[in-house]
């Protein structure tokens, strides 16, 4: 999520993946490790300039006066208070279009629907597939 360039949209965004089918979210606030931040400025500025300054700041504003902070506790999400509200705005909007719920944790994953193959094929058999071309799964 870059801020005021894509985090405005955020209610947006994940409505519209609610409605692909999406049952889960996650966010990320901006990273700019290494050689990224540079480029990132690059684009910034040109694609942006009028809000490269504030954009910028408020990055600094999340990862302690940097640009980049590596720490495990808040590389992904941020800290402060801009980053609280971030969270915050995320939490009551995935709790409004019903994502993360605990009963759609594993509801991709119904084991119901496999069956065991009635017969696993013998070596010959296989071999035999081979020669004729005829490929085998099992």
């Amino acid at each position: 999520m870059i801020p005021f360039v894509t985090e405005p949209d955020l209610e947006r965004v994940l409505e519209a993946a609610r409605d692909a089918g999406a049952i889960h979210a996650h966010y990320v606030v901006l990273r700019l490790p290494w050689e990224v931040d540079p480029l990132f400025q690059q684009w910034l500025q040109a694609h942006f300039p009028e809000r490269a300054a504030r954009v910028m700041n408020r990055v600094r504003e999340m990862r302690g006066g940097k640009d980049y902070d590596s720490s495990f506790a808040s590389r992904m999400h941020g800290e402060g208070v801009w980053a609280d509200l971030i969270r915050q705005r995320f939490e009551k909007a995935v709790a409004r279009l019903g994502l993360n719920r605990r009963e759609n944790r594993f509801a991709l994953l119904d084991a119901a629907r496999f069956r065991r193959p009635e017969m696993v094929p013998s070596p010959a058999a296989t071999m035999k597939r081979r020669e004729t071309g005829q490929l085998d799964l099992f």
